[in-house]
């Protein structure tokens, strides 16, 4: 059982039903009320029922559903799919599969970041089955749960999609149990993967994984950071916290299983033989998904949730350079680009709407308007900009702060938004202000349709309507469980925010007439996101080495979240956060921002940016040295354009990622199966092993079955097997199938590009 204190509420935490009294009107033999608390543990039971054993196996469609055991007290369900030999969802012989309890939650928020506690005040444990009816392409099975103040009737109702798709939903029949959730198999060597981006574990099995949208803190576990930003903020995350958490997973026996429920849920791996999920809801919903490879289930999943529209082809153009500074430097630094004939597909100037002085480092005023003192001639420069190609984003969130004390404001959006009812309310009807850092914000309420309208031609008049073909859409993770809404509550629709803001802004660039050539890019995310967003990003990691929160984990959270129809994402290339305090400091180096070049030149799009503390962390233009490096990454990144392009379509079509794990093309090998960051692959046909560790200049990688080709010497080696290979600094471990269209269009690169012995031209 787990701690009740604990800030991450789990399945089968009850110490406080154990501590409740029976209620007089409950008839329960000792036996029964064993029974119950033992179900905090996980033990509930399959007991006897009136119906006769077997039930007759059940078709729907391509699924069958049937009993093996020869009594019920030994019974277990499987569903079988006509095109797989193994179960594609099973459960555990004599056990329940149905849970349920009642619960009092304690949902804390700060700076983004939730504290999800409860009492269990009801738990129920055996379960029985009255009825199972097959009746117009739907199975139906009714009965009971034994819980501590008596039984709990339910539903379970499973109907075929289609063909490679079942779904499912468990209803309590008691809105006072919200706790709804199933238990099902799991075998000991079975790998879980997925669940949107998840930053510290690709491999899931043995956690406990929360459905919570959220800021994912400082840190995240790396110490003394972590630490420190709990003591001082509040703010120092773990390994679980994420922005964009989807409930869907694949397993290594290919099985996939995802919820239909917005409202928080856990998904208990921890036992080796079981999976619990729970739901803070009397009804559990979702999708089971058969297919033959993990692409077949990514291809099921991503027909619910959603795929992603192909990228317009300007930004494969070159780099997207991020900048802050206003007019001169922006021109300074292209002057310097020029120069070295960078290939600049875009400048993404995140403080056009104008800066302000934190305890964190720089920040914006949340005020959605051309700061025109901050950047003079902006129309100037947007015109020379596009002259030359290069195109302009900008930047937006859904917070808006009073800006009353900025002296050229022309509009206080958060004014008109309070005066409007736009704003999230608390209960006695104020604006829920939300502390950032040093500064509090109102947050857009989009559940109502004014707001939605009104931010809408917000962002069509003010950013698309000052020339911005995109804007970084920041944000999304912080509807507090308490605030008062237009339509729904918050507990239901805190996991959508991400969804509804995406859809703001995608009909922002509808009605901006950017709909094909407009791009905006979001961190915060759920399951149907895909469908929404234009391009994702990672977020905040810091500018360190680490496998907690830098540059490891931004390789491990573009893996697991291609899983779940993420296609399109990437990270700030050199990361953001960094800590400039006496006794902690934390600074990008030369040398990490060199090997995220490395990194960011074999993602989707390749952007940068300068981080929180601009002043302390080295930039691309620190030194002609590094803008020739930055010119050189840019180009590699240009050189495999084209299959860039190819694989964009495939994932509008099939929502199949451009970074792909191994475990994607090499389902049946257990080697790939433990590879977190080390190494990756860009579509079937390019694979990249990355360095991620300082005064690295040699990478140990596993080749899987195939021929393949390294990129820098022409040797080719034969997989499956282990190598070392060398990785200077503008070298990376990069190694193409051999005959592949991408290995031509790299060794064009290679041919004609000075610098590939690891010097700089």
């Amino acid at each position: 059982m787990n701690d009740p204190r604990s800030t991450l509420a789990a399945p089968g935490d009850c110490s406080a039903a154990t501590r409740t009294n029976l209620p007089a009107v409950a008839i329960y033999s000792l036996v029964a009320l064993f029974s119950a608390v033992a179900g905090c543990k996980d033990e509930g039971q399959l007991v006897s029922n009136a119906l006769a054993f077997p039930p007759a196996p059940a078709r729907l469609g391509s699924f069958t559903i049937e009993w093996v055991g020869s009594k019920w007290e030994e019974a277990s369900l499987r569903i079988v799919h006509r095109k797989r030999e193994l179960p594609v969802w099973e459960t555990i012989p004599g056990r329940a599969w149905i849970t349920a309890a009642m619960a009092r939650p304690k949902v804390r928020e700060h700076r983004g970041m939730f504290s999800m506690r409860e009492d269990r005040l009801d738990q129920c444990a055996d379960q029985t089955v009255h009825s199972i009816v097959l009746h117009e392409e739907k199975w139906v099975v009714e009965g009971a749960l034994q819980c501590q103040n008596g039984l709990l009737p339910y539903s379970m109702i499973l109907r075929p999609i289609d063909d490679s798709i079942l779904g499912f939903e468990v209803q309590l029949n008691d809105a006072r149990y919200n706790r709804a959730g199933l238990r099902f198999r799991s075998d000991p060597e079975e790998r879980i993967f997925g669940h949107g981006a998840q930053f510290t574990y690709f491999d899931l099995k043995g956690r406990l994984v929360p459905i919570l949208v959220s800021e994912q803190g400082i840190g995240r576990g790396a110490q003394p950071v972590t630490a420190v930003l709990d003591l001082v903020a509040g703010a120092g995350g773990a390994w679980h916290t994420t922005y964009a958490p989807i409930p869907h997973y694949i397993t290594s026996r290919l099985r996939s299983f995802a919820l239909g429920n917005s409202e928080y849920a856990t998904f208990d791996f921890r036992r080796p033989d079981a999976i619990r999920v729970e739901v803070w809801s009397s009804t559990v919903r979702g999708q089971i998904y058969a297919g033959r490879s993990p692409l077949d289930l990514i291809f099921a999943h991503t027909g619910v949730a959603g795929r992603m529209r192909p990228l317009p082809r300007w930004v494969h153009g070159g780099a997207i350079v991020g900048m802050q500074g206003g007019t001169a430097a922006v021109r300074a630094v292209w002057d310097e680009l020029s120069k070295r004939n960078t290939p600049v597909a875009a400048f993404w100037l995140q403080d056009w709407v104008g800066q302000r002085k934190t305890t964190f480092g720089k920040q914006l005023w949340w005020n959605w308007e051309l700061d025109g003192e901050h950047y003079p001639a902006w129309e100037e420069l947007v015109a020379d900009l596009g002259q030359h190609g290069v195109r302009v984003l900008t930047y937006v969130n859904p917070f808006l702060v009073d800006v009353s004390e900025k002296p050229n404001h022309r509009r206080n959006l958060f004014r008109e938004a309070q005066e409007a009812g736009f704003l999230v309310r608390k209960a006695d009807g104020s604006p829920y202000m939300i502390l950032n850092t040093t500064f509090s914000a109102g947050l857009l309420d989009l559940t109502h349709p004014g707001a939605r309208n009104w931010i809408v031609e917000i962002i069509r008049d003010n950013v698309a309507g000052v020339g911005a073909s995109g804007w970084m859409a920041d944000f999304g993770e912080g509807l507090p469980f308490d605030g008062v809404l237009a339509q729904g509550n918050a507990e239901t629709m805190h996991n959508r925010y991400p969804e509804l803001w995406a859809a703001v802004n995608r009909e922002a660039l509808r009605n901006c007439g950017l709909a094909d050539e407009g791009v905006f890019f979001t961190r915060s995310a759920f399951t149907l996101s895909p469908g929404l967003s234009t391009l994702f990003w990672l977020g905040d990691q810091m500018v360190t080495w680490d496998k907690y929160d830098g540059i490891k984990t931004a390789v491990t959270g573009l893996l697991s979240s291609g899983l779940s129809g993420l296609a399109f994402n990437h990270s700030d290339l050199g990361g953001y956060t960094g800590i400039d305090q006496p006794l902690l400091r934390y600074h990008r180096t030369k040398e990490l921002l060199l090997r995220w070049m490395e990194l960011a030149a074999f993602q989707v799009v390749f952007r940068t940016h300068e981080g929180n503390l601009p002043e302390v962390n080295h930039q691309f233009y620190s030194s002609p040295e590094t803008l020739q490096w930055f010119s050189y990454f840019s180009r590699l990144f240009v050189a495999w354009q084209g299959y860039r392009e190819r694989l964009i379509l495939e994932a509008a079509q099939t929502g199949a990622p451009v970074v792909r794990h191994l475990f994607l093309h090499y389902p049946n090998d257990p080697r790939v199966w433990t590879i977190a960051y080390e190494q990756f692959l860009v579509g079937p046909d390019l694979l990249v092993a990355p360095v991620l560790d300082p005064g690295t200049e040699q990478v140990s990688l596993y080749l899987p079955e195939g021929f393949w080709v390294h990129l820098w010497t022409g040797a080719i080696h034969t997989g499956p097997k282990d190598l070392r290979v060398a990785a200077p600094v503008g070298q990376p471990a990069v190694f193409y199938r051999f005959g592949s269209a991408v290995g031509t269009e790299l060794e064009r690169f290679v041919a004609r590009t000075p610098g590939t012995d690891g010097t700089p031209r």
